[in-house]
């Protein structure tokens, strides 16, 4: 297996091969991240790994204040994430190629990435300015029957589109053409159902497409059957993640 060092950044989501990652940087930490990447020759890609807290803050309290005057001020590159940052980690994240980094007046980044390629999390180092991972990169078989399963998937993501539109009281916007390589259907639908980040690292970790789509067609007919019964569902928005507050 191929294993490499990275930068990483941990976030309160689960970042998908394929998908685009907005962030808003303020953290030292993390400027000082995109200070370094910055010194990447621009022929070269910009990447960092991105894995989902399971037991931490993704923003560390730096001051005393609401809601709680009497949170504890924590600083450095492991601040909100324990003794043990790798206990803090699910083991499987991504990396991302940053294509956009834009530092503002202020001192503050904005960064545009996407995600590429799955890695396992092995260890986690955190005695520089900020936390870099040793990373093992995971390949992504197709597994048996992934073809078919992922035109089940469309079909089931169609419908539940359909159906949280519906309880919205919105209209559906059909102009996008999906895709239809099963493990890019399979990375989009994860991305773009509206599940906790448990469910969403859980279909990050398969094992193969096959197992992933198999798990995505159960999920979308569940939630499906879900949304006839309810009136009406917060606004957010489908197909978007939301700009990270780091």
């Amino acid at each position: 297996m191929t294993t490499v060092r990275l930068p990483l950044f941990p976030l309160n989501s689960v970042l998908f091969p394929g998908l685009v990652l907005p962030l808003n940087v303020f953290e030292e930490r993390y400027r000082a991240m995109m200070r370094e990447l910055l010194k990447t020759d621009e022929s070269e890609p910009r990447r960092f790994a991105v894995v989902a807290i399971r037991d931490g803050r993704e923003v560390a309290p730096t001051s005393p204040g609401l809601p709680d005057p009497t949170a504890v001020v924590e600083r450095g590159p492991a601040a909100g994430f324990g003794t043990d940052p790798l206990q803090a980690f699910h083991r499987v994240g991504c990396i991302a190629d940053a294509a956009t980094v834009r530092e503002r007046p202020d001192g503050t980044f904005e960064v545009l990435a996407t995600g590429t390629t799955r890695v396992r999390l092995l260890s986690v180092d955190a005695d520089g300015p900020y936390l870099t991972a040793e990373l093992e990169e995971i390949p992504e078989a197709a597994g048996d029957g992934a073809e078919a399963l992922a035109e089940g998937v469309l079909r089931a993501f169609r419908a539940y589109q359909q159906r949280l539109a519906g309880a919205r009281e919105r209209s559906l916007s059909t102009g996008a053409e999906l895709p239809d390589e099963p493990s890019v259907v399979s990375y989009l639908v994860a991305a773009a159902a509206v599940l906790d980040t448990p469910a969403k690292q859980r279909l990050l970790q398969a094992p193969d497409t096959a197992t992933r789509l198999r798990e995505e067609l159960a999920l979308l007919r569940s939630e499906t059957a879900v949304l006839r019964h309810l009136p009406s569902l917060p606004a957010v928005e489908l197909t978007r993640q939301p700009t990270s507050p780091n």
